[in-house]
């Protein structure tokens, strides 16, 4: 098996797609296309989460429970995010779906994108084609907004995005 050399930002976002999945068959290169990734990005991902524990050593299922502890213990601490200057993009963290439902922030928070319909503080996407890959996939999008609001730190948001991810997840 090979060493563990670190999770890479877009290996959170390959957990969260597979996590959408829920129970349907998915295959490498189904994930791949969806994201916008190479197929071999996608296994070298998923060699990594299975050293980690995140997926089956035989790469078939989520480890949720995992995901979820890590999601709500480490990804503010491995993949921190700082709000940046004020731009044109797409809404995200606790100004998106499923949690702007439920927050009134004072902040608006996007994705920058000249093709977005919001401005915002800008906010750095765990890689660089999440924002097209959440637009093909609303479920996906959720996810990824929400795993932003736990990248951002706040504790004030957190107790509510960690309720909704469970809730989804689950």
């Amino acid at each position: 098996m090979k060493n563990h050399n670190g999770m890479r930002p877009h290996d959170i976002a390959v957990l969260l797609k597979i996590a959408t999945k829920s129970k349907q068959k998915w295959f490498m290169k189904d994930i791949a296309n969806e994201l916008f990734l190479s197929a071999s990005e996608i296994s070298e991902s998923l060699n990594r989460s299975a050293i980690a524990g995140l997926v089956s050593p035989n790469k078939k299922s989520l480890n949720t429970k995992g995901l979820i502890e890590f999601l709500e213990h480490g990804i503010a601490y491995v993949f921190p995010v700082r709000p940046g200057a004020k731009v044109k993009g797409f809404s995200t963290a606790c100004t998106a779906p499923p949690l702007s439902h439920k927050i009134k922030s004072i902040s608006f928070y996007v994705w920058p994108d000249l093709k977005g319909d919001n401005r915002g503080e800008s906010v750095k996407p765990l890689y660089p084609k999440l924002p097209k890959a959440c637009l093909k996939d609303p479920h996906f999008y959720e996810l990824a907004t929400i795993c932003d609001t736990l990248r951002m730190g706040n504790t004030k948001y957190k107790d509510l995005a960690l309720s909704e991810l469970k809730n989804i997840l689950h």
